[in-house]
């Protein structure tokens, strides 16, 4: 059975914020390898139309080689989007969910192919109430958002987690690894 993994940055204080983290070329590697080693990615609206930001650097590429590396990565891979609102998508590699969240990634789940990724806070919160996440890689930056939108929001059962291991970046940030206890 493929492996659910959510990856999300997020600040000291445990807000998610794009804008809040300081990525650099080590940590677009990063992802960038993480990337090429899973063959979904699932989003919510929110985070997929802040994705899409890495299309331009398809046409225009960056001055920096590690950035135009990862759009190349998050082009290629196949996202499926949950969204209410969205009625069509662009991106060609993009498609709306057509079934509710439970019933897609247990579908996906069952496929053959490399590891499935979750991006997106929203996501992340209801796909860990269905119990359905397999490891999280919690990239945590040193920097203090002070407000903002917290992962672990709505969470009303207690989850243990174990830890796997921990990646640490030369600008400060580290990732956990973890994946739920065993009950």
């Amino acid at each position: 059975m493929r492996k659910l993994i959510a990856a999300i940055n997020m600040t000291l204080d445990g807000i998610c914020d794009h804008t809040a983290g300081i990525p650099d070329d080590e940590i677009h590697q990063h992802y960038t390898a993480l990337l090429s080693n899973a063959d979904t990615i699932l989003y919510g609206r929110i985070t997929y139309q802040l994705m899409e930001f890495w299309r331009t650097l398809l046409e225009n590429p960056s001055e920096e080689k590690s950035m135009n590396d990862f759009a190349k990565a998050i082009d290629k891979i196949s996202k499926i989007v949950f969204s209410h609102t969205l009625k069509n998508i662009e991106w060609k590699t993009a498609k709306l969910a057509n079934r509710d969240m439970k019933e897609e990634v247990l579908n996906l789940k069952k496929q053959p192919g490399k590891d499935i990724l979750v991006g997106s806070r929203s996501l992340i919160i209801q796909l860990m109430k269905l119990h359905l996440i397999d490891e999280f890689q919690l990239c945590i930056h040193p920097v203090i958002a002070g407000s903002g939108l917290p992962l672990f929001e709505n969470i009303n059962d207690k989850i243990v987690l174990t830890r796997l291991k921990t990646k640490t970046f030369s600008g400060g940030a580290v990732i956990l690894y973890y994946k739920p206890a065993k009950k």
